[in-house]
């Protein structure tokens, strides 16, 4: 019987700040954008923008856990436990746990559509489809190192200009800058959770884009992501100068560069995964109070 803690951990909730902070990001647009702030029609919205990112992360999460564990993937791997692999959980049990996830995204995005406009279902099919066929179905893409343009695609771009749409049912320059830096964020979680796994996926068949570049070669892209949310943030500045306190947040990204660059163990991997998750959302949160305060 796996239990409620594994169930949790099997969740990963080290990468739970990529749905996070997305809709953070986008509902501090709308407010930033927006003439009027309707507390009683905005925050249910936002609300369930935030069940629909969670839902979803959760269902990918899971998704992997199970592709990765009837492939064989996970069982040489340093990381944390996963279900399947570990045999904490029956591969079904996990594959049920995924779909659910995803109906619990879909029933909060019907809502949406509801709210807002119908198209949101073609959307939503999409995500659903793009999580399931990241690791599962007989051409995953995440094996062969489009992982990195999944997040940024879906949450970055998606999940924040998505909020922002469903909130005040338009889209702005700026929401489409926040959903670039939020894809970056997104993208350095799962940037050194592959630098990690190397080893593994390479000995695996896994030709993420980690394995394909190499070690060295990887680590300086990580350090390249944040230098290119840096940007993102000011040309967001352009359009709002509140955006500007996300370059204080960015100030949080040192110790996991720092980390990253110097780390030759899966231990100091692993930690630096919790720091990247803990910058995204320090920068996640200033970036969103600079555009509400500004």
């Amino acid at each position: 019987m796996t239990s409620a803690n594994e169930w949790w951990l099997g969740a990963r909730p080290r990468t739970l700040p990529a749905a996070v902070v997305p809709v953070l990001i986008g509902t501090a647009v709308a407010y930033d954008q927006a003439s009027d702030f309707v507390a009683a029609e905005w925050l249910p919205r936002a609300a369930l923008a935030l069940v629909v990112s969670l839902a979803l992360q959760v269902g990918v999460n899971y998704a992997n856990d199970y592709s990765d564990g009837v492939r064989g993937t996970d069982d040489d791997r340093a990381g944390p436990m996963r279900l399947v692999a570990s045999r904490r959980a029956t591969p079904r049990a996990v594959k049920v746990a995924a779909f659910t996830a995803f109906g619990a995204a879909c029933v909060a995005g019907l809502v949406l559509a509801a709210l807002t406009t119908w198209w949101l279902i073609a959307l939503g099919v999409v995500c659903v489809v793009a999580g399931w066929t990241y690791t599962g179905g007989p051409r995953p893409y995440g094996y062969v190192g489009l992982g990195e343009v999944f997040v940024f695609v879906f949450f970055g771009l998606v999940a924040t200009i998505g909020t922002t749409y469903v909130v005040i049912e338009s889209v702005s320059v700026l929401a489409v800058c926040s959903g670039v830096l939020a894809g970056l964020l997104a993208v350095a979680l799962l940037m050194v959770n592959n630098i990690r796994d190397i080893d593994g996926d390479a000995r695996s068949g896994k030709q993420t884009l980690a394995v394909r570049l190499g070690v060295k070669r990887s680590k300086n892209l990580f350090v390249l992501i944040y230098v290119a949310a840096l940007f993102a943030v000011l040309l967001a500045a352009t359009q709002s100068l509140g955006a500007l306190l996300g370059c204080a947040g960015l100030l949080a990204a040192l110790p996991a560069i720092t980390t990253v660059r110097d780390a030759t163990t899966a231990p100091r991997l692993i930690a630096a995964l919790g720091m990247t998750a803990r910058t995204q959302l320090v920068v996640g949160v200033c970036y969103a109070l600079g555009l509400i305060i500004h």
